[in-house]
């Protein structure tokens, strides 16, 4: 799936038109159907990333998970202070694995 069907998934999911899209975000009317053919600035990817919560990852294709944050080191650096171990790396993953298999039953 290309980016403008990835957009144009997102937009049905949210009941919105690419017209109401490209308002919403400040992009030129009709941009959005060119980025097949065109490539689209990067600031504008970012602001289609930002509106529907999503990676520019995703929106390109490079993965199928939506979440902004795909890897738990990235995560974990994010939102925890401090300086660990390789080995408390490795515990903390595995007690996030723990926790997403729980949550997942």
């Amino acid at each position: 799936m290309g980016l403008v069907d990835r957009i144009k998934t997102l937009c049905d999911s949210k009941l919105i038109t690419f017209a109401e899209l490209e308002r919403k975000i400040g992009i030129s009317n009709g941009q959005l159907r060119r980025w097949d053919d065109v490539s689209p600035k990067t600031e504008n990817v970012q602001k289609v990333a930002d509106y529907f919560n999503v990676s520019i990852d995703y929106l390109l294709g490079r993965t199928d998970n939506p979440n902004i944050q795909d890897d738990d080191n990235f995560l974990l650096a994010a939102h925890i202070d401090g300086d660990f171990t390789e080995e408390e790396m490795e515990d903390i993953k595995d007690y996030i694995e723990f926790i997403k298999s729980k949550h997942r039953k």
